[in-house]
């Protein structure tokens, strides 16, 4: 009895673990496009002396969405493999072993997974947006600062 509670609290904290963190970074890279894409829009370009100053604040916090995109399927990943873990210690324990137990048990631990891809697929489009608005501010900057040297 003890280790069934064992089992079922390790359960319990890969699930509610992994799919924590994954809704956290969910909303971390969601709130960052949007505060990037304000900022974006409210950047005058013509205030920049150098290139490089533009890039920089352009560039707050995209790479962490960046990261947020690459990494959120290892995360996903690995509730997966605890989850399939848990389950085959939980049936080790278990003398006969009951198909409908091990089914469930695996559809709970690709759960992880599936949230990982829908937390990944998201950031990596936020990522290459930001990029494109990036460049574009960018090249703005340069088409404006040969006019004036002109």
């Amino acid at each position: 009895m003890e280790n069934n509670t064992m089992l079922e609290w390790a359960h319990l904290g890969v699930d509610y673990g992994i799919i924590g963190i994954l809704v956290l970074m969910s909303i971390a890279s969601l709130t960052l496009f949007v505060e990037r894409l304000m900022s974006y829009g409210s950047i005058r370009i013509e205030e920049y002396a150098s290139k490089e100053e533009l890039e920089l604040d352009l560039g707050n916090n995209v790479s962490t969405i960046a990261t947020i995109g690459s990494n959120a399927p290892y995360v996903g990943l690995l509730g997966t493999v605890l989850g399939i873990m848990i389950t085959f210690y939980s049936l080790g324990d278990v003398g006969a072993v009951d198909p409908k137990k091990i089914m469930t048990g695996l559809a709970l631990a690709l759960k992880a997974t599936a949230m990982g891809l829908v937390v990944a697929i998201p950031a990596i489009v936020f990522y290459n947006i930001l990029l494109r608005k990036m460049e574009r501010l960018l090249t703005m900057w340069e088409i404006r600062s040969h006019k004036s040297k002109s």
